[in-house]
């Protein structure tokens, strides 16, 4: 006879935050440059209500198919930084996508990679996000975080040290 043993360990769910956030890769590696496979989950009332991923356009050439579109961009410190423009961030994608299928955004939470730019941040808060969950922080967010203070949306960055990613 088989011997039943108890388990000495309880399963813990993960919470909704590690629930979505951990989505957030997967939807990442359909993104179609290679200088940051982000994805982004928009959810309201703990539904998924849109998805994003980084890429060009459609029926416009990928990165990972014709190259970088690079253009370098001078700080308010003075440093430079190299940016591509060839694509669209992963939260844009996620907010377009909404818009395209008449999903309103209204009281929604997007998980996404790194907090948002300014313009993802701008994007967010015009389409009614109350709340941004981060895995880690950008190294230029300060503005991003001005404005989401200012508008009342919630933003929690899980890892406050900056995403690093390549130059090339």
């Amino acid at each position: 006879m088989k011997k039943i043993t108890p388990k000495t360990e309880k399963y813990q769910r993960p919470s909704w935050d590690e629930y979505f956030l951990g989505m957030i890769d997967f939807i990442g590696s359909r993104a179609t440059c290679d200088r940051g496979r982000s994805g982004c989950v928009i959810v309201r009332d703990k539904r998924i209500i849109s998805t994003g991923y980084v890429g060009a356009p459609p029926g416009l050439p990928h990165c990972d198919e014709v190259g970088h579109e690079m253009h370098t961009v001078i700080n308010e410190d003075g440093t430079q930084s190299q940016h591509c423009i060839r694509t669209s961030h992963a939260e844009q994608n996620a907010i377009v996508q909404a818009a395209r299928f008449g999903i309103a955004l209204d009281g929604s939470t997007i998980y996404c990679k790194m907090t948002l730019c300014y313009v993802c941040a701008k994007l967010a808060i015009t389409a009614g996000v109350k709340r941004v969950v981060a895995q880690r922080d950008y190294h230029a967010s300060k503005k991003s975080k001005e404005i989401f203070k200012k508008a009342g949306v919630k933003l929690d960055i899980i890892n406050k040290e900056a995403e690093k990613y390549s130059r090339q």
